[in-house]
């Protein structure tokens, strides 16, 4: 299963999403000291804000997490975040994105 997550910096006030199968693995990642060069680097500490189930294909996930990022809209990102234990919500913006 591919998950779509929320990760946020409370020092830096900056949201990062990305896709995973493993949440908390890919969280200690983005908090450990082994890629100093990344985004996620420089803003650590990072804390999961939100998550949620794409499916079981890696480019579903991909063009889910592209689609997000594409918007560079903090008010979607914040939308998404505060709906996303609404799996109707979800559920929506999820097909309507792979159906594009």
């Amino acid at each position: 299963m591919f998950y779509i997550y929320f990760i946020y910096s409370d020092n830096y006030n900056k949201y990062y999403i990305g896709f995973t199968q493993n949440i908390e693995k890919r969280l200690a990642q983005h908090n450990s000291n082994d890629n100093k060069h990344s985004f996620t680097a420089k803003l650590k500490p990072w804390r999961l804000v939100a998550n949620f189930a794409v499916g079981d294909s890696k480019q579903d996930a991909m063009k889910v997490e592209r689609f997000i990022k594409k918007q560079k809209s903090k008010q979607f990102n914040l939308k998404i975040i505060h709906s996303s234990k609404n799996k109707a919500f979800i559920d929506k913006l999820i097909n309507d994105i792979l159906l594009k």
